[in-house]
This record gives structure tokens, sequence and C-alpha cells, in this order.
């Protein structure tokens, strides 16, 4: 059994009765931990929060926080540390996708992808404080900013081409390989979905392991190489993440596939 987190022990405290009765009502199974279920879709009644949502709300705590205190700070001429780092993440980001998304007005995608390249950040970075563990190192959640991600793409795919011309997409090129093309385009984009999401997992999961092996065996010096690893780790795989989700927008507003 996983070792419950304090800011889990205090979410479960004081709002675990309010997330059972919401589990409860889509259909979730109490479930008592260590007690094996014939459901796929349970919860534990003493600690219905687990720590990988414990800490993907303690994320969004952190970065409520810091754009709300930014955006309170603002200065045209003496602007703070944090403005130049979302400034310099923003102009970052916009320029990618303009270069990648050419002609298809990209600087209104910049807010999602900036939005979640940090979330994923600070999600992979939280791993490194003691006490926290890292809500990308479980697949629920890599699993579901790829969801986010695969349904955002689509949605201004159709909403830029409707939904007849954006499923021609799926057709190929020739009417006469529409058969053959609409499911392996089909298996494709769940693949992207896929991919998206044991990318992520695997390498967060991969180093906070390796960071909490080295450190029970060499508490000093060593460490810190492993620490430096998992920073440059973290930030690509925000970058790469985001990335690969600025090239699927690019076709799906693209007029040819």
């Amino acid at each position: 059994m996983t070792e419950e987190l304090f800011f889990t022990h205090f979410l479960n405290r004081y709002f675990g009765g309010i997330a059972a009765r919401i589990l409860s009502a889509v259909g979730a199974h109490p479930v008592v931990a260590g007690e094996k279920s014939p459901y796929f879709f349970t919860y534990n009644p003493a600690a219905p929060i687990t720590n990988f949502f414990a800490m993907e709300v303690l994320v969004v705590c952190i970065l409520l926080a810091l754009f709300i205190w930014t955006r309170s700070r603002i200065s045209v001429d003496r602007p703070g540390a944090m403005q130049h780092v979302f400034e310099v993440a923003e102009e970052f980001v916009n320029h990618q996708s303009e270069e990648i998304i050419p002609a298809h007005g990209s600087e209104k995608f910049t807010p999602f992808l900036v939005a979640l390249g940090i979330f994923i950040l600070i999600s992979n970075l939280i791993g490194l404080v003691p006490g926290f563990v890292s809500p990308t190192a479980t697949p629920a959640v890599p699993l579901g900013l790829a969801i986010v991600a695969w349904l955002y793409y689509h949605w201004h795919g159709i909403r830029k081409q409707g939904v007849l011309k954006y499923a021609k997409h799926f057709t190929g090129p020739m009417p006469l390989l529409a058969p053959l093309m609409i499911p392996i385009e089909i298996i494709s984009h769940i693949a992207r979905m896929m991919s998206l999401t044991i990318r992520l997992y695997a390498n967060i999961f991969a180093g906070d392991l390796v960071t909490l092996v080295f450190f029970s065996l060499i508490p000093i010096g060593i460490p810190v190489i492993f620490l430096g690893l998992h920073l440059f780790v973290a930030l690509l795989q925000a970058y790469i993440f985001v990335l690969l989700a600025t090239v699927y927008l690019a076709g799906a507003v693209a007029e040819e596939h």
C-alpha cells in the first residue's frame, strides 16, 4: 500500500467525505485497502483522495498563486523576475507555434500550450521536494493530459474545417483507399495518445525511482548528479509533450492532409 502523504492526509481529512460521495455518484465502488474487488472503478473509503490527485491539486494551487501574484505585479517599466519567466515561456511557445502552424493563427493556441507545458513541468519537478511525489509518475495523470491534448486538436480541426471536411483527413488521398485508410488513421490517432502517455510516465517514473535509490544508498554527493539529470528530464519531457501537441494541432488545422 502506498504511504499517504501529508498533503493527501489533509485533503482526506477535510474533503474526503465530499470526494467519497462524488466517487459513489459516478459509479465507483468502495473497497477497503488490501481487499480484492471484482470492480475496476474503486476507491478506498478511508482515504478516497489519492496521492497523485492531491499532488495535481497542489500543482494547480501553486500555479494559480503564481499567476495571481505575477498578474498583480505586472510592470512595463520594471518587470519582475517571475514576469520575465512567464514572458520568455510565452514567447518561446508562440515562436515555436508560428514555425509549426504557419498561416493558421497559431497565437490563439499559445495560452493552452503554455498552460499545458507549465503544468507538466511543475508536476514533473514537485517530486524532488521531500514529502511530495510527481503526479506525472502515475499513469492516470499523463493519460489525462494526453486525452486533453487529443480532444483539443481534434476540436480545433473540426472547428476550422467542419465535420465533413475534417473527416476527409481519415479517408486518405483516394476514395478507393478509404476502407483501408480509415482504420489505419484511427489507430494512428489513438497511438498518439498512448505515445504521449507512455513517454511522459515512463521517463518521470524512472527518474523518480533512480533518484530515490541513489539517495537511499549514498545520501551525500552523488545524488546531486541525479537531481540535475532529473531536472533536465523534467524540462525535456514537458517540452516534448508541448512540441508533439503543437505538431498534432498543425496537422488538424491544415487544409490538406
